[in-house]
């Protein structure tokens, strides 16, 4: 069934020690999709940097998941155990980055604290800093906390629940046919195989590939098709049009010769609402 939808973009932040929780939240924000998004018209989509963010050089890798994800959130949930994170330029952990970012842009921030017992090998210089940093956001605001999976998905459900009552969702304007607009990327990946012969010999073999990703959050890019004109470049992409999803990235292999190609091309064309559109990288 197709309908009308408000996107409600809901990111899950947090350090590297609480998959299970992370993957709670996930489930509860899906599972208020299941329940809601048709009779509501409105739908949570999470952000996660596993799959929300595209490999990027030339910044801080926290700027990049700043500018890649938590530009995009409308809500911010963060989760702790017993680790606040790896330190970054800007704060004492991502995390704490990335909840002082959606703060500063006035998006609502709920920040979830495990109560579970500690671990047998609990690293004491993290939880010290955790427990520092909970005690200096208990003077900012509240914080919630969780025993268990299921009291983290209720409690996320509270959190969206309150967030909703706060903004007249039914106000805001509709998009345009086919939602807001396709935005392309293009990122090279380079990595090496390894592989050894039948007499123990081993060798090594450069794979190349673009991730093309749609970045739009409503719009498929149909009719996908990637070409190039370098005569350094061997397409080892299928040539049947694809649609590209929404949100949706694709890997798309080539061989690269190298040599005197100083700024290799490929021009991405799709269609978008029933009109052909194309973009040229530089690879």
């Amino acid at each position: 069934m197709v309908f009308s939808a408000t996107v409600v973009c809901v990111m899950i932040a947090s350090p590297g020690d609480v998959a299970e929780a992370r993957e709670a939240t996930y489930s509860a924000l899906n599972s208020w999709n299941d329940a809601n998004a048709t009779n509501r018209g409105i739908i949570l989509l999470p952000l996660r940097w596993e799959t929300s963010a595209v490999p990027e050089t030339g910044n801080h890798p926290q700027d990049i998941l700043n500018h890649q994800v938590v530009a995009r959130a409308d809500v911010v949930i963060a989760l702790f155990g017993v680790r606040v994170g790896a330190e970054t330029p800007n704060a004492l952990s991502g995390t704490v980055e990335e909840i002082e970012g959606a703060l500063g842009s006035g998006k609502p921030v709920h920040v979830y604290f495990s109560g579970a017992p500690l671990p047998n090998d609990v690293d004491i210089g993290q939880l010290s800093a955790l427990r520092a940093f909970k005690s200096e956001f208990q003077m900012r605001g509240l914080f919630g906390s969780f025993a268990n999976p299921d009291e983290l998905r209720m409690k996320i459900w509270q959190a969206i629940e309150a967030d909703l009552a706060k903004v007249d969702v039914g106000s805001v304007s509709a998009p345009a046919v086919g939602g807001d607009p396709v935005v392309i990327r293009v990122q090279p990946q380079r990595d090496t195989s390894i592989k050894t012969d039948g007499r123990g010999r081993i060798s090594s073999k450069e794979n190349y590939s673009l991730e093309v990703r749609n970045e739009s959050n409503t719009s498929d890019a149909e009719a996908l098709t990637l070409a190039t004109a370098s005569d350094r470049i061997f397409q080892v992409w299928e040539p049947t049009p694809r649609t590209l999803h929404a949100g949706q990235s694709r890997r798309y292999g080539f061989y690269y010769t190298g040599g005197d190609d100083p700024d290799p091309k490929v021009t991405v064309s799709w269609v978008e609402n029933g009109e052909e559109k194309s973009k040229t990288f530089s690879i």
